[in-house]
């Protein structure tokens, strides 16, 4: 079945959920994925994806995310999965400033282990919590201006852009990659892209993403 389903999409991307503990990244992907969210949900140990189709253009594309654990203790663990990463979401908690504070921490082990043209888009958690808000949303959005990152404030209960800041990220890495085939046809070069196979959540799940021009995103 897996195999039937991998040959009907387009393109397959995958991309990585980063960020401290605690922040959401599991209830972003379980909206995402299966538009579920859970109070009660435990830490990743380790690594754990999801996928889902999407549809942009005339392209069906599977974007395959990956939910890493935030623990320093799992690093060595987790930091060999950016490895043919196209996509990365840096999450932090709204709510929770040393969250924000270690995003550069995060960056700089994302620009060491991901691809070169990574699309990275920086995620504030938690909007629905602005009584408790540590960290403006301007601070946020100035700090991925400098760092040339897309920007967007989300709330996984609320389920508040989480469909729409998955959806920027992944039309923006299929801006890149289809701007690569093109280059590559003229050149007469071949493009890799990753390709895998496991998966923990099979999701039948098509929606269209709408094309928005951007500048943000890669470095």
């Amino acid at each position: 079945m897996a195999d039937a389903f991998d040959e009907e999409c387009d393109y397959l991307f995958k991309a990585v959920l980063i960020g401290d503990s605690g922040v959401g990244k599991s209830n972003l992907l379980s909206r995402f994925a299966k538009d579920e969210f859970r109070l009660d949900s435990k830490p990743t140990i380790g690594v754990e994806f999801a996928y889902r189709n999407i549809k942009v253009g005339d392209k069906l594309i599977k974007a395959q995310i990956w939910d890493t654990a935030g623990q320093e203790r799992f690093r060595a663990i987790t930091s060999s999965y950016y490895r043919g990463a196209l996509g990365a979401l840096l999450v932090y908690d709204i709510t929770m400033k040393s969250s924000y504070e270690n995003v550069s921490k995060w960056l700089l082990e994302l620009r060491e282990f991901g691809g070169e043209d990574m699309v990275v888009v920086l995620v504030g958690n938690k909007c629905d919590l602005d009584q408790s808000r540590e960290v403006e949303k301007e601070e946020g959005k100035g700090f991925a201006e400098t760092e040339g990152l897309c920007f967007m404030e989300t709330s996984a209960l609320k389920n508040v852009n989480v469909e729409q800041v998955f959806l920027q990220m992944i039309t923006r890495i299929y801006d890149i990659t289809n701007h690569k085939n093109l280059a590559s046809k003229r050149e007469d070069k071949p493009v890799h892209l990753f390709n895998g196979k496991q998966i923990h959540i099979h999701v039948h799940d098509e929606v269209t993403a709408t094309k928005q021009p951007t500048t943000c995103c890669s470095r």
